[in-house]
This record gives C-alpha cells, sequence and structure tokens, in this order.
C-alpha cells in the first residue's frame, strides 16, 4: 500500500495523485497532494472517479516510455468521472456532473484531471463510472489498430495476440462487430476460455502450442488476414509463418522484444506482407479526436443494451483496487495475473 506523503494542510487546489520521483518498481509510486490542474480554452475538468492500468503506465514507472512533452508527469492513460468544472470556448454544453470518459496522454491517477473536450465521450446508461474506466485506451486503441491502420475487412481473420488483455478482449469484440473472425493466442486455458466467452472462432495457447501451425490449420492454410501483434521480436517467425498473403502484421507492442534476427524481410516479402505500426499516445490532438469522434459515431453505441445490432460490447474487468493499492495493482499486470482490464478507484463505490 501507498504511503502518503507528509505535508501542510491541503488546500482547496491541490489534489491526492499517483507520482514517481525516482523510477524503479511498483514501490516507488508516491501518493502525495499536487496542485489541482485547471481547465485552459476548450478543456473540462474531470473529477476522476476511476482510472484503469495500461502496460504503458507500467513502462512509464520504469523510466521507458515518457509522457510526451508539455504532458502530465503523472500516471494514468483513461479516466471515468464527473464533470468539476469548464474552461472557456468549449463547442459542447458540457455540465457539471455529466457522467464522461476521456483518452489522455497522462495524469490519470489521481482526483481532477483536464482534458480537450475533443477526447471526451459520453458513459453509456448502462455502465458505471468504473466499467466506463475500463474503456478509453483499450478499446480505442483496438478500435484504431483494427480500422486506422489495418483497414480490417467483412469476412478477414484476424489473429489478435494477448487476447485476454484489456486491448485483447476489446479486440476480440470489435473484430466481430465489423464482420471479420477474431482468433486468439493467450498464456493460460482460463485466458483462452475467457476470449471464447467473447466470441473468439478459436484459441491458442502459446506456452504449450506452435500456434501459427494452429492458425494454418484452422485457416485451412491461408493464414491471417490481420494479426494484432504486441509481443514483437520473440514471435516474429511464427508471425510471418501463418500470415495471409497480402496479409496486414500490425505491431504495437514488444514485450517479447525489441530485436529480430533471422530472415524477416525476405519472408515477409515472399508473402507480399505489410509490416505496420502503431502507437497512440504520440498522436496528435487532431489524429485522437477523430479516432475518438469515429469510435463514438461507429461502436459507443453497442454498449447499450437498446443497440439494434446483435452485438452487445462490454468492457472486462479484472479487479478493482484503491489508489493506496495501485502499487499491488502493477504487481498483477506485471505477473500477466490480469484477465481484462485492472480498475483503479480513485473515489470509493457507493
Amino acid at each position: 500500500m501507498l504511503q502518503h506523503q507528509r505535508h501542510e494542510k491541503p488546500k482547496n487546489n491541490m489534489m491526492l495523485a499517483v507520482c514517481v520521483d525516482t523510477p524503479g518498481g511498483p514501490e516507488n509510486m508516491l501518493l502525495r497532494k499536487v496542485p489541482r490542474p485547471q481547465p485552459k480554452d476548450g478543456q473540462v475538468l474531470i473529477r476522476v472517479h476511476a482510472t484503469a492500468l495500461n502496460r504503458a503506465d507500467t513502462l512509464q514507472r520504469k523510466g521507458l516510455y515518457p509522457a510526451p512533452p508539455g504532458e502530465s508527469q503523472v500516471l494514468g492513460l483513461e479516466v471515468a468521472g464527473t464533470v468539476a468544472s469548464v474552461g472557456p470556448g468549449l463547442r459542447r454544453c458540457w455540465a457539471p456532473g455529466d457522467h464522461i470518459m476521456a483518452l489522455l496522454s497522462g495524469g490519470g491517477y489521481a482526483e481532477y484531471v483536464a482534458v480537450p473536450e475533443e477526447l471526451l465521450m459520453s458513459v453509456p446508461p448502462q455502465l458505471s463510472l468504473y466499467q466506463a474506466a475500463a474503456i478509453p485506451e483499450a478499446w480505442l486503441t483496438a478500435f484504431q489498430l483494427l480500422h486506422f491502420v489495418a483497414m480490417v475487412k467483412k469476412g478477414e481473420i484476424v489473429l489478435v495476440h494477448a487476447g485476454a488483455s484489456g486491448v485483447g478482449t476489446a479486440a476480440v469484440q470489435l473484430v466481430q462487430l465489423a464482420g471479420a473472425i477474431p482468433i486468439v493466442t493467450t498464456g493460460s486455458s482460463e485466458k483462452l476460455q475467457m476470449a471464447e466467452t467473447l466470441g473468439a472462432a478459436a484459441g491458442f495457447n502459446y506456452k504449450e502450442e506452435d500456434f501459427a501451425e494452429k492458425v494454418n490449420h484452422f485457416t485451412a492454410g491461408r493464414g491471417a488476414d490481420v494479426i494484432l501483434d504486441c509481443i514483437g521480436g520473440s514471435s516474429w517467425a511464427k508471425n510471418v509463418a501463418c500470415l495471409a498473403t497480402d496479409g496486414r502484421w500490425v505491431l504495437y507492442g514488444c514485450l517479447g522484444g525489441k530485436t529480430v534476427n533471422g530472415d524477416i524481410l525476405g519472408k515477409l516479402l515472399s508473402k507480399r506482407g505489410q509490416l505496420l505500426s502503431s502507437l497512440l499516445r504520440s498522436r496528435s490532438l487532431q489524429y485522437k479526436a477523430d479516432l475518438v469522434k469515429a469510435f463514438s459515431e461507429r461502436a459507443l453505441p453497442h454498449f447499450s443494451e437498446q443497440a439494434t445490432s446483435p452485438w452487445l460490447l462490454r468492457p472486462v474487468i479484472d479487479s478493482t483496487f484503491s489508489l493506496e493499492q495501485v502499487a499491488d495493482a502493477h504487481r498483477r499486470m506485471e505477473a500477466n495475473r490480469n484477465i481484462g482490464k485492472i480498475v483503479i478507484n480513485v473515489v470509493n463505490p457507493q
């Protein structure tokens, strides 16, 4: 559990936030009072009820993934909460108390965060704020990879690595919404079961079997049209082996290493394969705004039970921790124990 640093009596313009003064392990995170942000032109100040963990948070804590210039140094790439106040120049009529969720470049592990209104989304009525906190980063990442990068088409087969992760559980559902066929890799039978419950047509335990052979068998030798890959170096040969001719291999993480040795270019060329890569955090505000708009129009309505589509989307919550327990939450993620999203309650649920 994080310890509160001793400070003078807090003032109204202060808030609690998780800070990292020295990069390192989960124990290096500190919960202390810092100045509360004020909404600038075109921004909304959110009273944060919940945030959620992402792999980028653990990398930033270690000093391996710094926040973009000018952004908050506080960890956290997504939040859900209520409108606390608004800055000048807004285009929409956000009112105090509105339930909203937001994509961030940083600052989510705190009681308040100021966000450009282009990155805000209204919380679907059927979802709690704690469920909503599990949507912005993971679901927008998955949507971006599928539609902005891979340009997925109806009927295509999409291989999703880490199919029980936050992005993975979102991608499995979004692939189906796009009319394509999701298959996954995971590291345990429990995770495979979750992915299949969400609609994965097949799942393969990469620790126990050769997923490339299994993918090729499942597809009758065709291979996967799209691969969503957060693993990188350690799996490159198997990825190319099960990539369909003219397929798109989309790299968005390197959990399995950044180094590649071998005939990757020759094997990729022989299949006319495309190797694409994408990061979301470093994108421009306009790019993120376009992404939020597209997601809000094409996916967000399907979180409602009144959706006309047969696909009812739902965030998968693995576990919840308090803000004081954020170190334990990081340890759970780094041990690969989570299935779905780990949520941090900033305001204790009633």
